[in-house]
């Protein structure tokens, strides 16, 4: 009987013991397997500039395609020059002024040309072929979410979001609002992660506070014993989700697999 109890006890042990293990370390790895999709992220907002060549109800035609790097989920901005302005002194040309007239959000991609969803500034004209379409050469402003943890694992996955945001920043295509920042405001009740989903409108105005473009949420899912990150980006124009990108999460690391089941696991 003694040994009896004595084995279901240990084979309960082991068993937290392994589940422990597999939860541990798990921000590493979220941000190990962000790293392999990091870069699908920063293609899709490389500096592009074309023109429109057509608008048919709400969808406008652009004259950027595969072969220019045209991707579905891509937002451009769409403006019209307008006139000249000179240099007070010298009278030299220096640019010419633009009117912002909305936003493109590309739906389907051609090998020479994009079709895209429009989305109009409020008071602005409609687009007209010629009128320029454009991802800014600049830095583009973004906030990282908290993770949406949608599995058992209950690891503390807090440090998620400062990895994405190296990964982005390290780019240079990306400017990143400080995660504690955004954590903050999670924290305080005032907004959840399951939110920014389903509700366009609040994603939108969590956006406007915050001055930025758009929203990258990494979430955590687990389906048949494999644990997934998707990680989507959303618009602070509409509030929707452009794209996202879906990895199985990375094993633990070749040091982690070999550490004894005695020894204290990684702390996340």
């Amino acid at each position: 009987m003694r040994r009896t109890l004595a084995a279901v006890t240990a084979g309960l042990l082991m068993s937290a013991m392994a589940v422990g293990l597999a939860a541990a370390g798990m921000a590493d790895r979220i941000g190990a397997t962000f790293m392999l999709m990091a870069d699908e992220f920063i293609q899709a907002f490389q500096p592009v500039e074309g023109v429109v060549v057509s608008m048919e109800g709400d969808e406008i035609f652009l004259d950027i395609g595969a072969t220019r790097g045209g991707q579905v989920g891509q937002e451009y901005t769409i403006y019209r020059k307008g006139t000249t302005f000179m240099h007070p002194l010298t009278g030299r040309p220096l640019g010419r002024y633009e009117e912002l007239l909305g936003w493109a959000q590309v739906r389907r991609v051609q090998p020479e040309f994009s079709v895209a969803t429009f989305v109009p500034a409020p008071d602005k004209p409609r687009p007209v072929p010629e009128d320029g379409a454009r991802i800014t050469r600049g830095r583009i402003r973004i906030a990282v979410a908290p993770v949406f943890d949608m599995t058992a694992t209950g690891s503390d996955l807090r440090r998620v979001p400062y990895l994405i945001a190296t990964a982005l920043e390290r780019s240079k295509r990306f400017q990143v609002v400080d995660p504690l920042a955004v954590g903050d405001m999670f924290a305080s009740g005032s907004l959840r992660v399951e939110e920014m989903l389903a509700r366009p409108e609040r994603a939108v105005r969590a956006a406007k506070n915050l001055d930025v473009a758009g929203w990258v949420v990494p979430m955590l899912l687990e389906r048949r014993g494999a644990v997934t990150l998707d990680v989507t980006y959303i618009s602070a124009i509409t509030g929707m989700a452009l794209f996202s990108r879906r990895l199985t999460v990375l094993p633990n690391s070749a040091g982690e697999e070999q550490r004894f089941r005695w020894e204290p696991p990684v702390e996340d």
